[in-house]
């Protein structure tokens, strides 16, 4: 009976631990028959030097920031799932001859040789059959391929395993956006999406089309660049910096004073998502790939008149992903001025908390 039940009962949801530029953030979810509820949701600060431009620069503070925040929060899960991005990460779209995934595990070293800039002996690749394209006769198949610096999934193991958890799986933060994505909106086969999570440090892009993801980078802008220039300016501690960023007036610097700096800053990110647009464009073929629609995410989407800025800039329709729309919080177990502030930074976290030890 027992072997009976271990072969039939589903793998337990992991924890879902989102080590960003300036917080950490930690989710739980449990698969509820048909959906999800919320079992954690927590977040805890990190100072500015602790993570800079990706690199961690003091791992002791990020460990015991994870170990404290399962402590208050009595996390028993040890379980997590990770994710990475930056210029560690290569995520690529490559035609192969049409083969079993058998067949393609084997060979799959030797074809991503070919795109992949770093030496292949310093990375772990993983990769996804998308569909088959081309005529009969010619037939081939679309694989993402994705390769991690084995170095940077080491670091961020590291950090979990001294903490006392378990990582036990390592994604990328522009698919867990796109988890995240699915679970909570519609996905319309006939426009295509793009999802921008801009952090503190980082901003990724994803852009969906027919449900797949059709064009994905990352880019080393973030909200950090605001609070760096009104530093700069107005010669403010970094923590009145950030207060002014979030609309808060403070002795010195009124938050009207900054509004010329957010806009420079937010005309930067908008030219770095309007280059990647470009690049996306270029290669998306039907008119059914042209971006209907951006959601974003992230630190950046709760400051005052970003999204609306922005939406002005690019010239599309921008939405703020709520990554618990389609989540069940039972009411009581959650201060929901809390949930609400937390949402717009949750996305990727969230993502995570979807992943379970066996999938794919």
């Amino acid at each position: 009976v027992l072997e009976k039940k271990m072969l039939f009962s589903k793998p337990k949801q992991l924890v879902g631990l989102d080590i960003g530029t300036s917080s950490v953030k930690v989710f739980q979810l449990k698969d509820s028959g048909g959906g999800y509820q919320l079992i954690h949701a927590a977040m805890k600060p990190l100072d500015p030097e602790i993570i800079v431009d990706g690199t961690i620069m003091d791992a002791e503070r990020v460990i015991s920031t994870i170990r404290d925040i399962f402590l208050e929060n009595n996390i028993s899960c040890k379980d997590v799932a990770l994710s990475v991005s930056g210029i560690s990460v290569i995520v690529k779209k490559i035609n192969l001859p049409e083969m079993t995934v058998e067949e393609l595990d084997e060979s799959i070293q030797w074809e991503a040789e070919q795109y992949i800039p770093f030496d292949i002996e310093d990375v772990n690749i993983d990769f996804q059959i998308l569909r088959p394209v081309g005529e009969e006769g010619k037939r081939q198949m679309e694989v993402l391929l994705v390769a991690v610096k084995k170095d940077k999934i080491n670091e961020y193991t590291s950090l979990a395993r001294e903490a006392g958890l378990n990582p036990v799986v390592v994604d990328v933060d522009v698919f867990a956006l796109e988890n995240m994505y699915e679970i909570n909106y519609e996905l319309n086969k006939d426009e295509s999406v793009a999802l921008i999570d801009i952090g503190a440090g980082l901003m990724n892009i994803n852009v969906l089309s027919d449900g797949m993801p059709a064009f994905t980078r990352d880019i080393s802008i973030g909200g950090n660049q605001f609070t760096e220039a009104i530093q700069k300016e107005f010669g403010v501690s970094y923590e009145d910096a950030e207060k002014v960023k979030k609309g808060q007036d403070i002795e010195e610097v009124k938050f009207q004073d900054v509004v010329p700096i957010l806009e420079s800053v937010s005309n930067d990110i908008a030219s770095e998502i309007l280059r990647s647009f470009d690049f996306y464009r270029a290669t998306a073929s039907a008119a059914k790939d042209q971006i209907a629609r951006v959601m974003i995410s992230g630190g950046c989407a709760k400051l005052k008149g970003f999204r609306e800025f922005l939406a002005k800039q690019i010239g599309i329709e921008v939405g703020v992903v709520n990554p618990f729309q389609n989540i069940e919080i039972v009411e009581g177990t959650f201060d929901m001025d809390f949930i609400k502030e937390v949402a717009p930074t949750a996305a990727v976290g969230i993502g995570m908390a979807l992943r379970r030890a066996d999938d794919k």
